[in-house]
């Protein structure tokens, strides 16, 4: 079964019960003040915004929307306000605005007042290609420069959970490299295979992980078919997991400014989702990660 669909997830918000709240970190930003305030329109969330308050009220007055609206925590450390909103619990997703990645991560992985789980940080982007009606997942892109092996088994199970959480009854995990055999030269396929045998072996009995697999692999039926290649996933990859930052932040970007695609991102690994993309993203990219972030709180593990 294919993953959801941005509209399927809309679908889903739109049937919340209650709204949920979300803090967002730095909130004198037009995208962010837009997103917000049309998924509280749609009954999605209750915003609160940490920053400079005056610059808040400023910005919100000059696209019209009315201040009362949102909730303002006024600060000079925004970041490390919003992450002590969701720790007292007045909050169940974070969001990133205007400040840097930095800043964010520093306030999300203090080890006395941030969101540190034991589990490794990433970022899982949802992207679906509009034309082919496919979504799939990529990891990391934004947080882990070179992921040790265990990390990427951490990724893969993240993956695994989200997917699963978006329709994949068996979700399939791809494991990125250059080569769809494995090479000395290239020490990522090796450890894509060694993961591959775990996975023979009964880890994730839920999920199907093979790997290396080069992205038209991992993509395309088609492309396996020509290869004559034959595997479980076959050009139906649910989820994508790569060896390096370089490559699936190359890999995501590429897609995002070439393909026709809708997108989403979130951080993984803390104590809660965390709406996570750049600062550069329209509105439109906000509202599908604040969608794509109300869903997957239930794949957090308990």
């Amino acid at each position: 079964m294919p993953l959801h669909s941005f509209t399927d997830l809309y679908q889903a918000a739109d049937q919340l019960q209650t709204p949920v709240a979300v803090v967002a970190t730095g909130g004198a930003d037009s995208t962010v003040l837009e997103a917000l305030a049309n998924a509280q329109d749609r009954g999605w969330v209750d915003p609160i915004l940490t920053g400079d308050e005056r610059a808040i009220r400023q910005q919100a007055e000059q696209m019209g929307l009315a201040t009362d609206r949102f909730e303002i925590v006024s600060t000079e450390v925004p970041a490390v306000a919003a992450v002590s909103v969701i720790r007292s619990g007045r909050a169940s997703v974070l969001m990133k605005g205007q400040v840097s990645t930095p800043d964010m991560m520093r306030a999300m992985l203090d080890r006395e007042a941030g969101l540190r789980t034991g589990r490794t940080i990433c970022q899982i982007v949802l992207m679906e290609i509009t034309p082919h009606g496919k979504s799939f997942l990529l990891t990391d892109t934004g947080v882990t420069i070179a992921p040790s092996l265990e990390q990427k088994v951490e990724f893969v199970e993240a993956v695994a959970s989200i997917a699963h959480s978006l329709g994949a009854d068996q979700p399939r995990v791809a494991l990125m490299a250059a080569t769809e055999k494995p090479m000395e030269a290239m020490p990522d396929s090796l450890e894509a295979a060694e993961l591959t045998e775990r996975s023979r072996s009964g880890w994730l009995p839920n999920a199907i992980v093979e790997g290396p697999l080069s992205f038209d692999l991992a993509y395309a039926a088609v492309a396996s078919a020509r290869k004559s290649l034959s595997g479980r996933i076959a050009g139906e990859a649910d989820g994508m997991v790569f060896p390096d930052l370089r490559s699936a932040n190359l890999t995501v970007k590429a897609i995002m400014y070439t393909a026709d695609c809708q997108y989403g991102g979130i951080l993984w690994g803390a104590a809660c989702p965390v709406v996570f993309m750049s600062r550069a993203d329209n509105m439109q990219t906000r509202m599908n990660s604040i969608a794509y972030a109300l869903h997957a709180r239930h794949a957090l593990p308990h």
